[in-house]
């Protein structure tokens, strides 16, 4: 039987601001919280809002034989608690339904998995805690930044726990194979892999509304018989996109919308599921290794890495970030961190691009690669030299990071010593309450005995008179 994997990202790119050289040193504050505020708010409205009612109502019409996959980015999220709450809030109602599943991914929607291990791991592993803590969920699959994706970085999701990964089903590692099957990671079998189908994926997301697309207009039931006629041993369909493709890259006059609440009317009469990533691999078994030797993702035709660090500017600027990377990860500054998680966003690189490519790219405030690739090191120039302010650039990472061990167990020691010591005043407190009380009742008692106690007989009066004479 076959059965569709639906998937969608959140994801919010955050806008940095002018940054001048002259700034270095004076500025530390890199963002343009009127463009950030304005764009997510106006994708909240055009999009997210009304396709996550859209999916909500499918979900209530269809009960269990609907269901759909996120992946919310940390930083995606961080602007959702402070301008589009209600994203948030819808998406924790559709997690009530028992029918969506949350996916980890890296925090900050970086290229940490191209450089480093370490940083890479630490993401992940906060953008999963934040999951749990908004959904109560704890990610079981990964996807990786544009579904990004090599042999090297499956071993290393393979390493954190997971389960399965999500990467793309690129012509170039198929080869002559379909991306309609599980596989798994050639150097960790345990690893699950889906892929994506790229034609069906993108005939939603780029090319629904081009009315000069040869397979303009697009219906349901049409989209759905292409599946069904798909070979009978081909059962795993997964359809991923970007959520804000549902408004933005295709608009709501295209009937977007429409088109996807029919999708499980039609796929039930074709005998079609739905299921989610964590169902596919625990169901399915893999029917093979899939080599993925050099590094894939989901981005332009080539399907590689070369519009993030495809021409010496962006190779520059990305070896500079990660330079200070495990200093970051050492120093752990809350600050820095937050800066770290901001200035690791692929499309910090993406604008720095010279490549052609058939999807647009709206460089925002830069006027050109140089442009984008100027401001982005001033800013970088100013954070590193904030990083090395907190622990000079001489002292060596072993060194920073034995130092740091120390002092982080010092601090244990004398917060166990701390707690040790308010235990013992608490029973000291205690003791003393109890002696209060048995002193209380000890005075009780006597003062009880006292009361009960006769008093002493006094000789009458009489005979006192009588034995005065004899007296004398």
């Amino acid at each position: 039987m076959k059965t569709i994997c639906l998937y969608f990202e959140i994801h919010q790119i955050i806008h940095l601001k002018r940054y001048r050289f002259f700034d270095i040193g004076t500025d530390h504050y890199y963002y343009d919280d009127y463009e950030n505020e304005r764009s997510i708010t106006d994708i909240a409205e055009r999009s997210y809002m009304p396709a996550l009612n859209t999916l909500l109502d499918m979900i209530n019409a269809n009960g269990k034989a609907f269901k759909v996959a996120f992946s919310l980015s940390g930083v995606g999220i961080e602007q959702l608690e402070m301008h589009a709450p209600q994203v948030l809030e819808k998406l924790q109602e559709l997690n009530g339904t028992g029918c969506v599943e949350f996916l980890a991914e890296p925090y900050s929607h970086g290229l940490a998995s191209l450089i480093n291990e370490e940083s890479f791991a630490a993401e992940v592993k906060k953008q999963a805690q934040k999951i749990e803590e908004y959904f109560n969920q704890k990610p079981k699959v990964l996807r990786n930044s544009s579904l990004i994706y090599s042999d090297d970085i499956g071993g290393q999701a393979a390493a954190m726990g997971f389960k399965g990964m999500l990467t793309e089903g690129a012509k170039h590692v198929l080869g002559w194979k379909s991306p309609h099957y599980v596989y798994n990671c050639a150097i960790a079998p345990n690893l699950k892999l889906l892929l994506r189908d790229v034609t069906l994926s993108d005939d939603i997301s780029l090319r629904f509304g081009n009315t000069e697309w040869e397979g303009y207009p697009l219906f349901a039931d049409s989209y759905i018989q292409r599946i069904a006629e798909l070979p009978e041993e081909e059962q795993i369909i997964n359809i991923f996109m970007e959520l804000s493709a549902l408004g933005i890259a295709q608009s709501l006059s295209t009937n977007i919308l429409e088109f996807i609440k029919a999708l499980p009317a039609c796929a039930k009469e074709k005998g079609i599921t739905f299921s989610t990533p964590t169902e596919i691999c625990m169901k399915m078994k893999s029917v093979g290794n899939l080599d993925v030797p050099d590094t894939l993702s989901w981005v332009d035709e080539e399907r590689d890495v070369s519009c993030w660090l495809g021409n010496p500017m962006q190779r520059e600027a990305f070896n500079k970030l990660y330079s200070v990377a495990d200093r970051v990860r050492i120093c752990n500054d809350p600050r820095i961190n937050q800066d770290w998680d901001y200035l690791q966003a692929s499309n910090n690189f993406r604008f720095m691009t010279t490549k052609p490519s058939n999807v647009g790219l709206d460089r925002g405030i830069y006027q050109s690669p140089f442009d984008a690739f100027t401001n982005y090191m001033n800013i970088l120039g100013d954070f590193i030299n904030r990083v090395n302010s907190l622990y000079p650039p001489e002292i060596e990472n072993d060194e920073l990071e034995t130092l740091l061990t120390t002092i982080k167990n010092q601090g244990d020691e004398i917060s166990m010593k701390d707690k040790e010591i308010t235990r013992l005043q608490a029973k000291v407190a205690k003791m003393q309450t109890e002696e209060d009380k048995l002193k209380a009742k000890l005075d009780k008692v006597a003062d009880k005995k006292a009361a009960k106690k006769p008093a002493a007989k006094k000789a009458p009066a009489k005979k006192a008179k009588e034995e005065a004479p004899k007296a004398e």
